[in-house]
């Protein structure tokens, strides 16, 4: 199949427009897609894409490349030290004709051994017992992507902040030690701020990918742990957390696995979060949301940007791009890819766009 059938074969798009910004100068598109590009074990990614035939990669690649975001936040991404995965991926997809050059990705707090038992299942070593659930250190992490040149110098990387430490954090009653609490970082897999240079002037990404609420006990040590991680942009905003937030423009973005009514979790959190006056929330939607609604859904399902089993989860809205109120939207959007693998849907997460003019 030539390049060009692998661009355009098998996308589902909403129903707002995809046609790219004419002028990124002025307008810009900001993106964040879970793309589940991981994999069992470390480099395995890597090597899928330096090949150059694995069909997920180049479904991703292609539907990127439709989509054409100017900034793109990917979760779900195997990260390494020296950012060997995320320059592949920028690298391919020139060969899409889409040309995001600028990267930016550090490894994953998922899979890194803590030396505690954190289940509590009486043994130490396990996937469960590391700073998050991964077969190895940095599987699922994050990757910015941009046309936009990043300022590396002035990144702030929150990811090995102590769970403790967050100002009125919530933890499992009487489940953690005082020897868990003092290595058990927050992050699931990480939190950055990231400024970007748009027209001479900062931006700000705002990114994290947020353990799920559920896989525990009743402790509801991830359902709590999950709040947290969405609840620490809040306190960021409000320099709660020993340092100034920038003076200028951003946009919160990542996937939070949590929806405001649906599914599990603790959904006040992420409502507060959305109704907070510093942001705002552009509801991106499309089309195939309301087409897969499990029979006890309560949102709207025209928002949702993730599809489960029914009936449980079933599709919920866990994917955000929450543009700081001087910011100008004049577009916005869910984009699905219809291409399936032998046991189900290649890629279970829309990639949401939200288009946004220079204030």
């Amino acid at each position: 199949m030539s390049w060009g059938g692998v661009i355009w074969r098998g996308f589902l798009v909403g129903l707002c427009s995809m046609t790219a910004p004419l002028f990124a100068q002025d307008v810009l598109r900001v993106a964040t897609w879970n793309a589940e590009l991981s994999r069992k074990g470390p480099g395995i990614l890597l090597r899928d894409i330096k090949a150059g035939k694995d069909p997920q990669v180049r479904e991703a690649l292609g539907h990127i490349a439709k989509i054409k975001p100017d900034v793109l936040l990917l979760t779900g991404v195997d990260t390494d030290f020296d950012g060997w995965s995320a320059k592949a991926l920028s690298g391919a997809l020139g060969a899409f004709g889409h040309e995001m050059p600028h990267v930016f990705s550090k490894l994953s707090n998922a899979g890194a051994e803590t030396q505690r038992d954190l289940d509590k299942d009486g043994r130490t070593g396990q996937r469960q017992d590391a700073q998050s659930f991964g077969d190895f250190h940095g599987q699922g992490g994050l990757v910015v992507l941009s046309r936009l040149a990043i300022d590396k110098a002035e990144i702030r990387d929150f990811s090995s902040l102590l769970w403790k430490d967050l100002p009125h954090a919530r933890f499992p009653v009487n489940f953690y030690d005082q020897g868990d609490l003092e290595v058990l970082r927050l992050s699931s897999a990480s939190h950055w701020d990231v400024p970007l240079i748009w027209n001479g002037t900062p931006l700000h990404l705002f990114a994290f990918y947020a353990t799920t609420p559920v896989f525990d006990g009743d402790e509801d040590r991830n359902g709590l742990r999950n709040a947290d991680e969405i609840a620490f942009w809040r306190l960021y905003l409000d320099s709660a957390l020993g340092s100034q937030p920038p003076d200028a423009p951003f946009i919160l973005l990542g996937d939070a696995n949590l929806d405001p009514v649906d599914g599990g979790g603790l959904h006040d959190e992420m409502a507060k979060l959305l109704s907070d006056p510093r942001l705002q929330d552009p509801m991106p939607r499309s089309s195939y949301g309301a087409k897969v609604a499990n029979r006890t859904h309560q949102g709207d399902a025209s928002l949702d940007t993730a599809d489960w089993d029914d009936p449980d989860p079933g599709n919920l809205r866990v994917d955000y791009v929450l543009p700081s109120r001087d910011l100008n939207i004049v577009g916005s959007g869910v984009a699905w890819v219809e291409a399936t693998k032998a046991d189900g849907p290649m890629f279970r997460h829309g990639l949401v766009w939200v288009d946004l003019r220079h204030p």
